[in-house]
């Protein structure tokens, strides 16, 4: 019997009128998680940049995956940077997250949004999606790819034999320690939000 791999989808949207980020950076070292991992075969990865908001929806339709991790620039209550059509910013509420991911509810594992004060964000979308990991406040781009880069490699390695928790609640650990590790701030930035039962 062959295993269905687990689809990661990463988006990542910078857009011109905001501060640059290492999204690049970002997507290298977890790409070279990836091609690392003993387990590499239970995973596939796609990444979308540049990302509008309508490109969120065909992507996941197209893709269906299993985790969706956006990476970019938050505003706090008033959303998520996406890009509009001439490449600015253009925000995206949580409640509309919300209401997207949860039409994908029976796929969609887990939703990664690394990306300042996402807390808001993480908090409406957990109430359609099992795990949901945001920042309560702003987080550096060394803590942010340190973050992200860990929890891959924690996700990657899981082993139920071992390892403690669920997938996404130990990669969620190794992630605030790889941060730790690295010897920068930021550790109680991440925050795991579960759905209600």
């Amino acid at each position: 019997m062959t295993v269905k791999p687990q689809k990661i989808l990463i988006l990542a949207a910078n857009p011109s009128n905001t501060s640059r980020l290492r999204l690049d950076q970002e997507l290298r070292d977890i790409k070279e998680g990836l091609q690392r991992s003993l387990n590499r075969e239970n995973f596939d990865l796609r990444y979308d940049l540049a990302v509008r908001p309508r490109d969120i929806r065909r992507a996941i339709l197209d893709y269906r995956p299993n985790i969706i991790h956006f990476s970019g620039h938050g505003a706090g209550i008033q959303g998520l940077a996406f890009e509009d059509e001439t490449g600015k910013s253009q925000l995206v509420t949580g409640e509309a997250l919300a209401g997207l991911f949860g039409q994908f509810s029976k796929q969609v594992e887990c939703v990664l949004l690394n990306a300042c004060y996402s807390e808001v964000q993480a908090e409406a979308i957990s109430q359609q999606i099992n795990y949901v990991i945001g920042m309560n406040d702003r987080i550096g781009d060394k803590a942010a790819v340190e973050f992200v880069v860990g929890f891959y490699d924690g996700l990657l390695a899981y082993n139920p034999e071992y390892d403690e928790g669920a997938p996404v609640e130990f990669a969620f650990n190794i992630a605030k320690n790889a941060i730790q590790l690295a010897g920068v701030s930021g550790e109680l930035i991440p925050e795991l939000k579960k759905k209600p039962i």
